[in-house]
């Protein structure tokens, strides 16, 4: 007897899981081990809570919804081409899994601790018994597979590789719209369903776009480009990233002053090369944070004010400083050490330069248009799209809002 499974997603509305279809009840064996029920607690937007307040949603709600997109894919791809078939099972597992490495606050981990989580995915899949026995059930080589798809470098003509890992992939789809929604920050929406019914097979057996699809891409790519500008590169995004990294940097370098700390995320900051699965997986949102809390509370300065700045919210402040050229950023971050170091602030803690950039559309890994006749770039058929291909640099200078308008002054009157 078959049980059916639904979950009510805000974008993808029900969310219907099938026992009774092998693919799915796979599915569903997966989204209840504990490695996968982990994503629950970790944050999709990292702290950009802290600046857009319904940004709350968690990698679990993400993965689901980007599955439900390639399950999509799927039967429109099915229609046109019947052998795709033998890709089901490699297509939804690997839609399912491919965010299971992240660690707590999803990318900020990156920044903060010596973590890869598109390593970690592989690991997960390729090592970890309860994940990687479940695949073998359905298919010996599916592990094998799923991690050859997360190699984020591979550049080549494949179709399952451009559902998972490309420029316009199931993981966007999923991500620009849902971020999008729990931001607040609609753009438009996104026509997925004219992307997806927009879909065929080009004559070198890869995925690409019909004519009539490319004004739904040019949507989906617009709405990126201002998504990142906007969200993920937001100043308090980098402002909490960089207090987080100094409060990892200051217990990394100061260990003697015995600070409270779990065996679990002691190996995460000391030797994360050592991390074992167990440790891996206790390491969450929930316990990062109580860690923080923990050492706001106990801990010695400058890491108790660092934490209470992150947990309260009392951030430090940034200001775009872009526009400078190189010898007069350098000269307002030497301004801004000064002042810091006047007022009792730890200049190499609490003010410096992060500097980010924004890379534009890249074409090489992303959807061909074919007509039925002709194959070409997207960028080829849009100048909107050939403009998106432009990559943006951006510069803060981050110090204490005790001297925040010392700074601002400075900098207006270098940008005379």
């Amino acid at each position: 007897m078959s049980i059916k499974r639904v979950f009510h997603d805000p974008i993808h509305k029900e969310i219907v899981f099938d026992s009774g279809k092998p693919e799915e009840l796979m599915i569903m064996e997966l989204i209840d081990t504990v490695a996968f029920q982990r994503l629950r607690r970790i944050k999709q937007l990292g702290a950009a809570s802290l600046v857009f307040h319904g940004a709350e949603s968690s990698r679990f709600t993400h993965s689901i919804g980007v599955f439900c997109i390639a399950r999509k894919i799927y039967k429109r791809l099915i229609e046109l081409k019947s052998s795709f078939y033998e890709n089901k099972f490699v297509l939804y597992a690997a839609a399912l899994l491919h965010d299971l490495g992240h660690g707590p606050l999803s990318h900020t981990s990156e920044a903060i601790f010596d973590h890869n989580h598109e390593k970690w995915s592989q690991n997960l899949v390729k090592n970890y018994s309860p994940i990687n026995s479940i695949l073998k059930k359905y298919d010996n080589e599916l592990p094998e597979q799923i991690c050859e798809l997360f190699e984020s470098k591979q550049l080549f003509s494949n179709p399952l590789k451009t559902l998972i890992s490309s420029e316009i992939d199931c993981d966007r789809l999923d991500y620009l719209l849902r971020d999008s929604y729990n931001t607040g920050t609609k753009y438009g929406l996104v026509d997925l369903e004219r992307i997806i019914s927009g879909l065929t097979f080009s004559p070198d057996g890869n995925i690409a776009i019909k004519p009539k699809g490319v004004i739904a891409v040019e949507h989906f790519l617009v709405l990126r480009n201002l998504m990142y500008r906007t969200i993920y590169n937001h100043r308090i995004n980098e402002i909490s990233t960089w207090i987080l990294e100094k409060i990892i940097f200051t217990v990394k370098y100061n260990f003697e002053k015995k600070i409270w700390i779990d065996r679990s995320l002691h190996k995460w900051i000391f030797s994360p090369k050592n991390l074992d699965f167990d440790d891996f997986i206790k390491n969450d949102d929930i316990t990062f944070y109580y860690h923080l809390i923990r050492w706001k509370n106990e801990s010695f300065e400058p890491l108790s004010k660092l934490c209470k700045m992150f947990i309260d919210r009392d951030l430090l402040r940034a200001s775009d400083i872009s526009f400078l050229n190189k010898v007069d950023r350098l000269k307002i971050l030497a301004f801004a050490k000064k002042l810091c170091e006047k007022n009792n602030f730890d200049s190499e803690i609490f003010c410096g330069i992060r500097e980010r950039s924004f890379n534009g559309f890249e074409s090489n890994n992303a959807l061909k248009i074919w007509d039925g006749t002709y194959q070409d770039s997207l960028e080829n058929r849009s100048e909107l799209i050939k403009t998106l291909m432009n990559s943006r640099e951006t510069s803060l200078i981050i110090y204490p809002n005790l001297i925040k308008s010392d700074i601002t002054n400075q900098i207006s009157v270098l940008k005379k």
